[in-house]
């Protein structure tokens, strides 16, 4: 339980909204952002490529910008689509409380509308709790997943909030009404103190800060970030996203879809207990080694990823 600490703890295509965004990522990646309408507001997202689909799931605090130099190794081949989460990135920021289920209705209904078939997810973060779900409840659209710091059994949902450890106090504070704004609203200590630091020994660059940045610039908008450490499921509660992550967790076990785990060492959310259990009992499983490193790996090991995914796409296909 070492390895767990808090921050890381989530129709017809014809109808597409396709207002177009233009992202350049300094001295990276340039990529051309589509919008879909989506009840009642507008999702961002990357778009790119042709083939079977590729969809990238973020997580928090992040956007799609988390993939920007992984998407290349598969817009080659594939179709590549990386979404904004409803009030994150470049999607719209409408008056929400930001729960799971929020986000869930979101993104599932982005997905519904794109109207995909055998589509390959690649989740980090809440993205995997997101795409497991979305898996699991619509097995006709979803062909294989990969995934890598993500909500996986045995130690998700997590059972008490004391063998989270040293990390304990920072979740009992930000879900203390008022503490929970001051940390990450004003201070905004997920994208400024955790982000920058966790990913290398290194710390993110300042273009690479900046653009992370970008889409949080006053306290309200920070809101799905804290609200993202809100639904972290600890003893039970939210009870709802307590129930999706053991349904998940028994998907993520039973279900004979081809599965992609890429893991670093120690990492934060997926931990050698974690990779041994998945070893020993989930099926049609390939798992990856990375290297040392946090829970941003795409930070760190961007090559590795895109050249293992490519792999693994052409031996499922």
């Amino acid at each position: 339980m070492k390895n767990r600490t808090l921050l890381s703890s989530v129709l017809s295509v014809a109808a597409l909204f396709t207002l177009l965004i233009n992202v350049s990522y300094a001295n990276e990646v340039e990529f051309v952002k589509k919008t879909m309408s989506v009840l009642e507001s507008e999702m961002a997202y990357i778009d790119e490529g042709e083939g079977l689909p590729v969809v990238f799931l973020h997580g928090n605090p992040t956007s799609s910008y988390l993939w920007r130099n992984i998407i290349p190794y598969v817009s080659s081949g594939y179709r590549a689509i990386a979404p904004d989460l409803i009030g994150m990135g470049d999607s719209g920021k409408p008056k929400l409380q930001y729960t799971y289920e929020d986000q869930a209705a979101y993104l599932h209904a982005f997905l519904d509308k794109l109207e995909l078939k055998d589509a390959v997810l690649v989740v980090h973060d809440w993205g995997s709790a997101l795409g497991f779900h979305y898996a699991r409840t619509r097995p006709d659209r979803v062909a294989a997943i990969a995934f890598m710091e993500a909500t996986l059994p045995p130690f998700y949902p997590i059972p008490s909030i004391e063998v989270m450890g040293p990390s304990a106090e920072f979740l009992k504070n930000v879900r203390t009404a008022g503490v929970g704004e001051e940390m990450v609203m004003k201070q905004n200590v997920l994208i400024d103190q955790f982000l920058r630091t966790s990913s290398q020994d290194k710390p993110l660059s300042e273009d690479i800060l900046e653009e992370y940045n970008r889409y949080y610039p006053t306290e309200e908008s920070r809101l799905p970030m804290l609200q993202w450490l809100r639904e972290i499921p600890i003893a039970g509660a939210p009870a709802s996203v307590h129930d999706i992550g053991i349904k998940n967790n028994e998907w993520i076990i039973t279900s004979d879809i081809p599965k992609l785990l890429f893991y670093v060492t120690p990492g934060v959310l997926v931990g050698e207990p974690t990779i041994e259990y998945l070893k020993e009992n989930a099926k049609n499983l390939v798992v990856v080694p990375l290297g040392p490193g946090g829970h941003f790996l795409q930070e760190i090991y961007p090559d590795d990823i895109g050249k293992g995914l490519s792999n693994w796409l052409s031996q499922i296909e």
